[in-house]
């Protein structure tokens, strides 16, 4: 029988009521949240440890370095491991964990729910259940389990704030489902190299959404404050003004400072292409297209690579390169 570890890290599903404004806060252990699935010992050896106890919101890069090594450590002894982690920052930690980890030979589920898992009618018992059977199956990846939905971790958004139905894999089809059949894998993480741990990240990443007249003095900011790298959620297939508010002079500006700008696209599905419109084909040479990742996959694999080099050329060529799907 194969031994999978909950890792917990706190979230909506571990939470309770407490203090005078009777507000949800993270307060069920590990080992409590495993005993609202009973029916897990018959699908693995459960194992269940504390890494924090967090909302989501508080879950920051130091907190992804902590939760990523973690995981490391436990998959030298463990056959898979689950992590329950709160939904609002969900997929930017899952999708960090999934550049940090090269080469795995094991799975690692991220699960969490939209209603503590003590009540009556919360989706965190068959979440849990059902990330403990995925991670019992031996597929290799990182993935994000919800609502019977099984993601690539940097292929995942969160897209509602109450549903039950809250992830959807974004231009990618899902990894994998659950039904009356069990845990399904279709599209499985395709994993290369040797197994690894590679935590050295840069936070100092700026994420920016374009709207029309958008001031370009923003960009002055952001040299100031001292970023390495811009994520910039530009219109349709990569437009930036540059009528009456010229964003493309100050985007110059940021390649000039060697500050890593990445282009992604406003639009939710399909890919950047800068050469399409004029307003896409004024950019710097220097611009990186992040053609159709998601904003946290974009996000964190900036920082991911930031921490690898300084060297503009190679962040280019990393940022372009498909390292765990998150790229078509």
């Amino acid at each position: 029988m194969k031994k999978i570890i909950l890792l917990a890290t706190g979230g909506t599903i571990a939470s309770d009521r407490h203090g005078e404004h009777d507000s949800l806060q993270p307060a069920i252990s590990a080992d409590a949240l495993v005993t609202f699935v009973p029916q897990v010992k018959t699908i693995c050896e459960s194992h269940a440890k504390d890494i924090m106890f967090l909302d989501s919101s508080n879950i920051q890069p130091e907190e992804w370095r902590v939760i990523g090594r973690a995981i490391y450590e436990a998959l030298a002894d463990y056959d898979g491991v689950v992590v329950t982690h709160g939904t609002d920052t969900l997929a930017y930690t899952a999708s960090m964990v999934a550049f940090m980890l090269r080469g795995l030979t094991k799975p690692v589920v991220f699960t969490g729910a939209q209603l503590p898992i003590s009540e009556l009618m919360s989706d965190g018992r068959k979440n849990l259940e059902s990330s403990f059977a995925a991670a019992a199956s031996g597929t290799a990846g990182v993935y994000v389990l919800f609502d019977n939905k099984i993601i690539n971790a940097t292929r995942a958004t969160k897209l509602r704030s109450m549903g039950f139905d809250a992830f959807a894999s974004i231009n990618a089809p899902a990894c994998g489902s659950v039904d009356s059949r069990g845990i399904l894998f279709t599209n499985p993480v395709v994993q290369t190299g040797h197994r690894q741990l590679c935590d050295n990240i840069c936070p100092d990443v700026f994420l920016l959404k374009v709207i029309p007249g958008t001031n370009p003095l923003i960009f002055d900011r952001v040299i100031e404050m001292g970023y390495r790298g811009i994520v910039i959620e530009a219109f349709g297939v990569g437009g930036l003004h540059y009528a009456h508010r010229n964003l493309t002079g100050k985007v110059k500006l940021l390649c000039e400072n060697n500050i890593a700008v990445v282009i992604i696209s406003q639009c939710m599905y399909d890919s950047t292409d800068l050469n399409v419109y004029d307003v896409g084909a004024k950019l710097p040479d220097h611009v990186i297209s992040g053609r159709d990742m998601t904003a946290e996959a974009a996000v964190t694999k900036l920082m991911w690579v930031l921490g690898q080099t300084a060297d503009l050329k190679d962040i280019t060529a990393m940022m372009q390169t498909p390292l765990c799907g998150e790229i078509s």
